[in-house]
């Protein structure tokens, strides 16, 4: 019993009072009669709350409710149940022991329950870094109307959560990019350039086909319009090639560059089974990481998945030589290679760029990088001293070089994108339609 009585503040705050009222018996012999008075009171208040407290018939129903995986970035929803078994109202006050990676330390909630009442509790947690999340105990504090005294009930079940790329993210591009009527933001819908490479079938023409598909000899056979109908090409193959060095550590709202590269593989490789073709991964630093062969399979989205939820940065250099070996070596044929990876300065670029030039000479490369949106803010800002200005002065600059890096690679046939990471997947998906729409991949 003692190890779950706890005495809250209205405890300390009568127990003040009372010692004032004595305190003021000495120079007022009446106020000691009701000082005493008042004493046995409270400690007859005490036993009845007490009593109330650890009767038998005093149990809280506790349970926590957790999803099955939580997303990377989002907001997972978190449900504890409470329900009063006893015959009384109480005052709960629930403490939820929350994994160490959030590092928060003073959650907590309050509620009021009627007898026989059911309620539940609804928070959400946004993690920042993949792995296993484990959730200690939930402890839950009850109370009377009295309040004078507090009763520990705990429920120790620890639950553990892993935190994988956000799936629900991943759901939501789905939507964006295959509701044809759809007017939400973000996806562009690309005008097809010509015909498709994959033959569908021969129909009858409607109003509206394009009188440029008639297959006359169909047509002089059926003795009516016929046309041909044609189908996106498919099976093509779609590698995300991740950058796990040090310059895909800097951090933008919690989530590292390298965890927005990582969201956004999934969504594009979703995407791509979805639309046929084959995806597949490559992570690389000094060394070649995870690989998964380019496949169209029911499993390969959970292979993504899984082989992503694993991958750590690396602090230091990435091999781009290495990357362009095991390209050679791991991908058959042409493809299309988005390459999630940041450059800071015109220097890094030059550095890599002559063997980007023969990794694009193989296959369709796409080099996604990003803007430092920090250096953005700062540099709209009004300056207000001779400082301010040169400091700004150097931020443009350094904007203004981002730009030109993406001219570079264009000028050497090497399509970029140049995103904002909070943009990253929706600008990756665009530039992806963009490609399929003019036939070169």
């Amino acid at each position: 019993m003692l190890k779950t009585l706890y005495l809250p503040n209205r405890f300390f705050t009568a127990l003040g009072l009372l010692a004032v009222l004595f305190a003021l018996g000495f120079p007022f012999p009446p106020l000691f009669l009701a000082a005493q008075g008042t004493f046995v009171l409270f400690l007859a208040l005490l036993l009845v709350d007490a009593f109330v407290l650890f009767n038998r018939g005093m149990n809280i129903k506790i349970r926590r409710r957790l999803p099955k995986v939580f997303g990377l970035g989002d907001d997972n929803p978190v449900r504890i149940e409470l329900t009063n078994l006893s015959a009384v109202p109480v005052w709960l006050t629930v403490i939820d022991e929350l994994p160490v990676q959030f590092q928060i330390r003073d959650f907590e909630r309050k509620l009021t329950l009627k007898p026989e009442e059911a309620s539940h509790l609804h928070y959400a947690l946004r993690p920042v870094t993949r792995g296993e999340y484990v959730f200690g105990s939930v402890r839950v504090f009850v109370a009377t109307v009295l309040g004078l005294l507090q009763r520990r009930i705990s429920e120790d079940f620890p639950m553990k959560a892993p935190v994988y790329p956000s799936i629900l993210q991943m759901k939501q591009y789905e939507l964006r990019a295959f509701n044809q009527i759809s007017l939400q933001k973000g996806i562009k819908k690309m005008r097809r350039i010509g015909h498709s490479y994959e033959f569908e079938q021969i129909k009858n023409y409607v109003r509206g086909d394009d009188y440029r598909s008639i297959n006359w000899k169909a047509s002089s056979r059926r003795a009516s319009l016929m046309v041909n109908q044609y189908e996106d090409e498919r099976a093509q193959q779609i590698y995300c090639l991740i950058d796990k060095s040090r310059v895909m550590r800097m951090p933008f709202e919690g989530l590292s560059l390298m965890d927005y590269a990582i969201n956004s593989c999934l969504v594009i490789s979703n995407i791509a089974l979805k639309k046929h073709d084959r995806a597949g991964l490559i992570t690389f630093s000094d060394i070649v990481g995870s690989t998964v062969k380019a496949d169209s399979r029911p499993t390969q989205l959970n292979t993504l998945l899984t082989a992503l939820y694993n991958e750590q940065e690396r602090p230091v250099e990435a091999n781009y030589e290495i990357l362009y070996h095991a390209a050679r070596k791991l991908v058959n044929g042409r493809s299309l290679l988005l390459l999630y990876t940041n450059f800071e300065s015109m220097y890094a670029l030059d550095r890599v760029l002559p063997i980007l030039r023969r990794i694009n000479n193989l296959h369709l490369l796409v080099v996604v990088f990003f803007e430092n949106t920090e250096i953005r803010s700062f540099a709209d800002m009004p300056a207000e001293r001779v400082e301010g200005i040169y400091q700004q002065t150097i931020a443009r600059k350094y904007l203004s070089e981002k730009s030109q890096m993406v001219q570079k690679l264009y000028q050497f046939g090497i399509q970029a994108i140049l995103t904002r990471p909070q943009d990253l997947s929706i600008n990756t998906i665009n530039k992806y339609l963009e490609l399929k729409a003019r036939g070169l991949i």
